[in-house]
C-alpha cells in the first residue's frame, strides 16, 4: 500500500504540472490511497505560493492580513489531512491484525513523513528553478546546485526511513500512532488573541 519511490515520483510530477496548469485533476489516480497523498501535497503547494504572497513588495497591511488567514486555514487543512493519511494506513492495518501493540513505538508517523517528503519535493523544485535561472547573479548558480543536493539527500534518507517504518510495521516488530496536532489558532474559543478581543468588545 504504501511505498516511498511512488510517492515522491507522484510528487515531482504533481509539483511541475501544477506550476504550469494549476487545476486540481484527482481523476488520474484511481487508486484512493494515492488520492489522498495528492490532496495533501497540493495544500502544501498551496500554502507554499500563498506565503510567497505574503513576501510580496509593496504588499498593503489589508493584503496581509487577508494572506495570512489563508495561510492559517490552508495550514490547517495541510494537518488535517496528513492526518488522514494515517488514519488511512491504521485503518488498513487493523484489518490485518497491525500494528503490534507490543513493538517499539516509532516517534513520528507516515502521515507526517509523508507531509516532510512533500515540503521537500516543493523546496526541491524551486531550487533546481534558482539553479537554472539565467539572470541570476554570478554564484548564484553554483550555491543552488549545493543547496539542490543536500535537499535530495534528506529527501532519499527520509523516503528510506518511511519505507523501513511500513516494513517493519508489516512485520510486526514496529508501530506507529496517529498523532493529532490540535492547532489552537483556527479555534476561536481556544484563541486569547480571538476571545479576548470579542469579550473585550462586549455590551458594557
Amino acid at each position: 500500500m504504501l511505498a516511498a519511490d511512488e510517492i515522491t515520483r507522484l510528487h515531482d510530477q504533481l509539483t511541475r504540472r501544477w506550476h504550469t496548469d494549476n487545476r486540481m485533476d484527482q481523476s488520474a489516480e484511481a487508486d484512493e490511497w494515492l488520492v489522498r497523498v495528492v490532496r495533501q501535497h497540493r495544500a502544501n503547494f498551496d500554502l507554499w505560493h500563498i506565503e510567497d504572497e505574503a513576501r510580496t513588495p509593496g504588499a498593503t497591511d489589508a493584503g496581509l492580513a487577508s494572506v495570512k488567514r489563508r495561510i492559517d486555514t490552508t495550514n490547517q487543512l495541510r494537518n488535517d489531512l496528513a492526518e488522514q493519511l494515517d488514519c488511512a494506513l491504521l485503518e488498513w492495518l487493523a484489518s490485518r491484525g497491525l500494528p503490534n501493540p507490543g513493538t517499539p513505538l516509532h516517534s513520528e508517523s507516515p502521515g507526517l513523513m509523508i507531509d516532510r517528503l512533500s515540503i521537500l519535493a516543493l523546496k526541491i523544485y524551486h531550487t533546481r528553478e534558482e539553479a537554472e535561472r539565467p539572470s541570476a547573479p554570478q554564484g548564484h548558480a553554483e550555491r543552488n546546485r549545493g543547496r539542490l543536493a543536500i535537499l535530495e539527500e534528506q529527501r532519499a534518507d527520509l523516503a528510506h526511513c518511511l519505507d523501513a517504518l511500513w516494513r517493519d510495521t508489516l512485520a510486526g516488530t514496529r508501530r506507529f500512532k496517529l498523532y493529532r496536532q490540535l492547532k489552537m489558532y483556527n479555534d476561536p474559543t481556544l484563541n486569547p488573541a480571538i476571545y479576548t478581543k470579542s469579550t473585550n468588545d462586549g455590551p458594557q
